[in-house]
């Protein structure tokens, strides 16, 4: 396995980002005023009942040497940490000072549907110097995360996203840590390559950055204690890259996932994490050292930080069973399934074949069509969900539902459109299971509310529609959904 590092990274990318660079038309949101310093992450516990105040500010960032214009949640990136306990109740007093309207949605959250941050679906756009107050409930445990729904291709692209921690009936440990995996798109000038003000570029294949990053910053460093129990919330805020995490030379203790613990604790020598998803690992060491942490795809692992043991100690990690479904929903299962959606493409972008080629896995680990990809945006690229008992695309799908409901869907992603590559499908204010892939099914499950549909795959999930409204559901590829790649569920009382 070749190990790549931040400067080789930049040097295989960097000739081709200089042909196209000066293409790109000028987006004003990177060059306007100056800005403070973005500051690391804090931690804020809530108590039920209690409220919070988050301002989207202009922040100016450190990355590689070069400062970069970029935005954050209360000046900071990533966002401050909400931990709650399950079942809290809180308040979120929210304005709006960055140069564009926004909102936030509250990823993964079984909430209330007017607080779910979708424009025009669930509330309006929050202009520059609004305000708007969230009111969030939290029935379920686990790694959750806010961000913008509106223009996310830019916004959480520049850093606004931030992490929830639901405590639940997790083991104690230790030490815990939030990791957010990202990358970022830069020039040869150390700026960010432009984003087109009126439209998603980058549309083919998603915004793969060149520079990768963990809590916002290239020189990640973990130190922990041998003996200690660690415990690490691993979420993916990139716009389309995904990550295949892995420490080298240490086993991961796989512990949950997006809403909550998996039945079964296992053992990994790496997580897959496509965007939006969350994984929750464990660790202990016995013996001192530097461990260096990867984002380990085929063929390369490309660094992303250190994790520094100190001391020696004994090693007890233990794996545990939970019980996370009742018998009801067991039972639903085997059923054939209710809703069929197929993914494609429209685009009059001319592919070259011999580039379009997926791993074995059917992911693109890496964007190797960048000229063709930077050519693609909104007006020539468009991605779809269809509804194959209809025929229907995107926000044409029509489905009305009722709490209660339970609903098996089948997603097809189909090998033969114009450009298959992964999608990550996620569905607003609902959680499902993941049943099989390929017809295999999983025998060992954990509620989601993001799927990874790898190229030429199919995917069978149980949706349990417990929350009433409209909610949504689209690709997690930001450039994907801000070109039209969703739909939505009405869900009645």
């Amino acid at each position: 396995m070749k190990k790549i590092n931040q400067s080789s990274i930049n040097t295989i990318i960097l000739l081709a980002f200089m042909l196209l660079s000066a293409s790109l038309t000028a987006c004003e949101y990177t060059k306007r005023a100056q800005s403070n310093a973005a500051t690391n992450s804090e931690i804020v516990k809530l108590a039920d009942k209690s409220s919070y105040e988050i301002d989207a500010r202009i922040v100016s960032n450190q990355i590689l040497g070069n400062e970069i214009r970029m935005y954050g949640y209360n000046g900071q990136i990533p966002g401050p940490t909400l931990r709650v306990k399950k079942g809290s109740n809180i308040t979120i007093n929210f304005k709006n000072s960055i140069d564009m309207p926004t909102t936030i949605h509250w990823h993964g959250i079984r909430l209330e549907n007017r607080f779910d941050g979708v424009p025009d679906v669930t509330q309006k756009e929050v202009k520059p110097g609004q305000s708007f107050t969230y009111q969030l409930k939290f029935p379920d445990g686990g790694i959750y995360w806010y961000h913008p729904h509106v223009r996310e291709d830019i916004q959480q692209e520049l850093g606004m996203y931030g992490a929830i921690i639901v405590e639940s009936n997790f083991t104690p440990v230790d030490k815990e840590e939030v990791i957010f995996l990202d990358d970022i798109m830069l020039g040869r000038d150390g700026q960010i390559i432009e984003f087109y003000p009126d439209e998603p570029n980058f549309v083919l294949m998603g915004r793969f950055g060149n520079v990768m990053l963990v809590n916002g910053k290239t020189n990640y460093n973990l130190k922990v204690k041998a003996g200690e129990k660690i415990r690490l919330y691993i979420i993916n805020s990139a716009n389309t890259r995904v990550f295949n995490f892995k420490i080298i030379g240490v086993k991961l203790k796989v512990v949950g996932g997006d809403s909550g613990l998996y039945e079964k604790e296992f053992m990994a020598e790496s997580v897959i994490i496509s965007p939006s998803e969350r994984i929750m690992v464990e660790l202990q060491f016995e013996k001192p050292g530097t461990y260096e942490i990867v984002n380990s795809i085929p063929d390369y692992d490309y660094s992303l930080g250190k994790l520094v043991v100190e001391g020696e100690s004994g090693f007890t990690l233990q794996l545990y069973n939970h019980t996370i479904l009742d018998d009801k929903t067991r039972a639903q299962f085997n059923r054939p399934p209710d809703i069929t959606w197929q993914i494609g493409i429209k685009t009059s972008v001319q592919m070259m074949n011999h580039m379009m080629e997926t791993g074995h896995d059917g992911i693109e680990w890496e964007d190797t069509m960048l000229m063709m990809n930077a050519m693609s945006d909104g007006s020539n690229t468009k991605w779809f969900i269809k509804d194959v008992a209809s025929g229907n695309e995107n926000m044409d799908i029509k489905y009305n539902l009722k709490v209660g409901d339970i609903k098996k869907i089948r997603i097809t992603n189909d090998p033969n459109s114009a450009h298959p590559m992964q999608h990550p499908i996620h569905i607003h204010g609902q959680r499902f299971l993941v049943l099989s892939v390929d017809g295999k099914p999983n025998d060992n499950l954990v509620w989601k509310d993001t799927v990874l549909v790898p190229t030429g795959k199919t995917v069978d999930i149980l949706i349990d529609f417990t929350n009433p409204g409209t909610w949504m559901f689209h690709c997690h590829i930001a450039e994907h959904f801000q070109s039209g790649m969703m739909g939505a569920i009405n869900v009645a009382e």
